[in-house]
């Protein structure tokens, strides 16, 4: 506490003034936490002030608050880049890094719990010069300044994703990406590098985490071979919580073929329970692409959840105790421009609804770094249609990785590759005539052909057993589950050999 209040002081965060009248001060209180390293163990204890935001009024105390974080999809595309260059990885956090933000409203505070001042001081209030923890617009404000410093530098954001910050010179690239208070930087500028950590640590205090090995709850670990991503203490905490440890393990989320709906006879179960569960397994889904299509699945149902529902969620539990410790390699490959799409999708599967899924993988350098399931939002009269939709989907969020190697340097001049297996899709891609039977998705045929006449994108012909997204769209079998695994870079590094 003594610390977090010389910081503050330091900091010049506040200056003591009498309160004006028509204005109330806000709360604030003390808060304590444990913070733990990657392997459990404490590794140190934390005092912090923050103040009661739920008491700010709009327009008076705040006006905007929404501030951006770094997409965990464009971490992945770094860590694939970094792991093909041979790229090291820096992190950097910030000490205090909401203090640091300016703040532009009037903002009053009542005096911190425990604080020592004369008696005069009593009756003042804390004026806020600076953003403080708990204020709804404080990491708007940290935002802020620190885009404001690293334009300052030399550096610009990248139109594709704002949290990431980019230099070139030279012939050489310098990126840095920023989660909150957390910072990986990367490139093949070691002077830069250098020059930049001298830069931030003059503007801000800093801690050089070293080499990165945990960012967001994700363990990082390198070697020779690559990067691999995983979250295994994350999710051997969640089956200790959920009494889970000792369970039987399966080997596929969802039993082959299973089809969950809304039966009006099945008992409810425990909604908040249910919510919590899906939510702590949706964080999971980062680093574990196996989960995306059961999650899409369960995740349907959380305003009204029944027990079929927990039963599906439960299984998922069981499938993580296979192998807690499973994620995505990140290998060294030599074409680390190129960018390939697999799309699929499931016609007519929602028993609910009749709407079909859609799922995506995309691959930066042989090295899968997005995916996706999603139920479409309307219903699709054809298998064709449903998986125009599909390709339709798949494309935009290669275009958007298309756009952020632009940024970075690394743009390929080889057309992005679009798998899909259903050759009525691709012929009506293809085919410049437009029928009644395919109007309804004018504007989905007419984006994919635009891009293959620019020769943006091309359809290369694929056999529907060679389809990795089908394990996004449908349950399948133990045996092609655990194939498809294998062919999307996921491992189990903790696994006994």
């Amino acid at each position: 506490m003594n610390e977090e209040m010389k910081s503050l002081q330091k900091n010049e965060t506040w200056e003591l003034v009498e309160c004006p009248p028509g204005k109330k001060p806000v709360g604030c209180r003390w808060i304590y936490t444990v913070k733990y390293k990657a392997n459990g163990s404490i590794e140190r204890f934390k005092a912090r002030l923050v103040v009661k935001g739920y008491t700010q009024t709009y327009g008076i105390d705040y006006t905007e608050t929404f501030a951006p974080v770094a997409k965990i999809n464009t971490v992945r595309v770094l860590l694939s880049l970094a792991a093909n260059l041979d790229w090291p990885l820096q992190q950097f956090d910030v000490k205090n890094a909401f203090l640091h933000g300016e703040l532009s409203e009037e903002v009053y505070m009542d005096l911190p719990p425990r604080c020592m001042v004369s008696e005069k001081q009593c009756q003042k209030v804390c004026k806020l010069k600076k953003s403080l923890y708990g204020l709804k617009q404080s990491s708007r404000a940290w935002f802020g300044r620190f885009t404001k410093s690293m334009r300052a530098f030399g550096y610009r954001q990248s139109n594709s994703n704002h949290t990431l910050f980019l230099k070139k010179q030279h012939g050489k690239i310098t990126a840095l990406i920023v989660y909150v208070d957390d910072m990986v930087v990367t490139g093949n500028d070691p002077e830069e590098r250098k020059a930049l950590q001298n830069y931030l640590s003059r503007e801000f205090e800093m801690k050089d985490l070293g080499p990165l090995k945990y960012f967001l709850g994700i363990e990082v670990s390198r070697s020779s071979e690559g990067i691999f991503l995983s979250q295994r203490k994350y999710a051997l905490d969640l089956l200790q919580e959920t009494g889970m440890s000792g369970c039987q393990p399966v080997n596929t989320p969802l039993e082959e073929s299973l089809k969950l709906c809304v039966e009006p006879n099945q008992v409810s179960t425990d909604k908040g329970r249910y919510q919590r569960l899906v939510g702590r397994l949706m964080y999971l889904a980062h680093t574990r692409p196996d989960l995306a299509y059961a999650l899409s699945v369960v995740s349907q149902y959380m305003h009204n959840p029944r027990e079929q529902h927990m039963n599906a969620v439960m299984r998922i539990l069981r499938y993580l105790k296979n192998a807690p410790g499973k994620g995505i390699l990140f290998a060294k490959n030599v074409n680390h421009q190129s960018i390939e799409v697999y799309t699929d999708a499931d016609w007519d599967g929602a028993l609910d609804d009749r709407r079909s899924t859609s799922g995506y993988f995309t691959f930066v350098g042989g090295n899968l770094v997005t995916w996706k399931s999603k139920k479409q939002n309307v219903v699709a009269r054809s298998s064709a249609e449903a998986e125009f939709r599909g390709m339709a989907l798949g494309l935009c969020e290669a275009l958007w990785l298309r756009l952020l190697l632009q940024d970075l340097g690394y743009l390929s001049r080889q057309p992005i590759r679009l798998f899909c297996d259903n050759k009525a899709a691709c012929d009506i891609a293809h085919n410049p005539v437009q029928h009644d039977r395919t109007k309804h998705v004018e504007v989905d045929r007419f984006f994919i052909k635009e891009k293959l006449d620019d020769k943006i994108v091309e359809l290369p012909k694929i056999r529907s057993e060679d389809q990795l997204a089908d394990i996004l769209t449908k349950a399948v079998s133990s045996q092609v589950f655990s194939k498809f695994l294998d062919k999307l870079g996921m491992c189990d590094i903790y696994a006994p050999t």
